[in-house]
């Protein structure tokens, strides 16, 4: 994600605390208008300006998160080739993967054209079938480190976590402070998964 934020910082932008933050960066990471799939829903980028750490007040640092400026600055990655960028943010709604997860009421057409959306996504990725054996592997070991569970499947983390992704915006799975966990949705999808594999 071009914008991260600490659990929080998230949890002061869903109550209306927080509407900005300030990066420094070398050029700009998001655009006004781009959406932001969070934990605790989806952010809206407003206004991005490049602004000079003298026109950063108390008040803007504590809209952002910080106690002030002078943490907020001191917070900031070091770089003479960077700027710094302040960037608005609102919260416009749940996230929709959210309500994708938890919904279970799925035909088995529903299901076979998950699966067949899986299939298409394995033929993609020029490595056999990972998205069962990624399930799997997700359901066998919940709340474990990404990185551990990229070492133990033989894999680069952030290969790893952007095929976890991609199984996530399908809502198969979900993350937890630490690692994954299978959705009610993905439940149903490996089961039915497993039990086409046996016939």
């Amino acid at each position: 994600m071009a914008l991260l934020f600490r659990h929080e910082v998230l949890t002061k932008i869903a109550s209306g605390e927080v509407d900005l933050a300030f990066r420094r960066w070398r050029r700009p990471a998001v655009c006004p208008g781009t959406a932001l799939r969070t934990e605790v829903g989806v952010l809206e980028v407003g206004v991005v300006e490049i602004v000079s750490e003298d026109d950063v007040s108390d008040r803007d640092a504590q809209r952002a998160g910080y106690p002030g400026r002078a943490e907020l600055l001191a917070d900031q990655r070091p770089g003479d080739d960077r700027r710094l960028y302040r960037i608005g943010l609102r919260l416009t709604g749940p996230d929709p993967r959210v309500g994708l997860r938890e919904d279970t009421d799925l035909s088995t057409a529903d299901l076979d054209e998950i699966v067949a959306g899986l299939r298409r996504l394995d033929a993609r990725g020029g490595r056999g079938p990972w998205t069962i054996a990624m399930l799997e592997l997700i359901d066998a070991n919940p709340a474990v480190r990404a990185p551990d569970l990229a070492a133990g499947a033989g894999r680069e983390t952030a290969h790893f976590k952007a095929d976890v992704r991609k199984l996530k915006e399908r809502g198969l799975t979900e993350s937890l402070d630490v690692g994954y966990r299978i959705s009610p949705r993905g439940r149903l999808v490996l089961d039915h998964l497993t039990h086409t594999a046996r016939d």
